[in-house]
């Protein structure tokens, strides 16, 4: 079963210079750890935008029930 949460972020690439700001459900097969899920969820992003985790800035996040 999939679980649901929404994400408010920023994406920041250093060609670019600027940051981009996105929010919006997100769609995982297993839940985020409770103690690392922020760190997860900035890597899945990262990689969904081809870009590497340092260059995303998680601002919310939460499952959604």
């Amino acid at each position: 079963m999939a679980v649901k949460y929404y994400t408010h972020f920023l994406t920041a690439a250093e060609a670019a210079q600027q940051a981009s700001e996105w929010s919006g459900i997100v769609e995982l097969l297993q839940p985020l750890s409770e103690g690392s899920g922020s760190k997860e969820l900035r890597r899945l992003l990262a990689q969904s935008f081809d870009l590497d985790s340092t260059d995303i800035r998680i601002i919310d996040w939460a499952r959604l029930h």
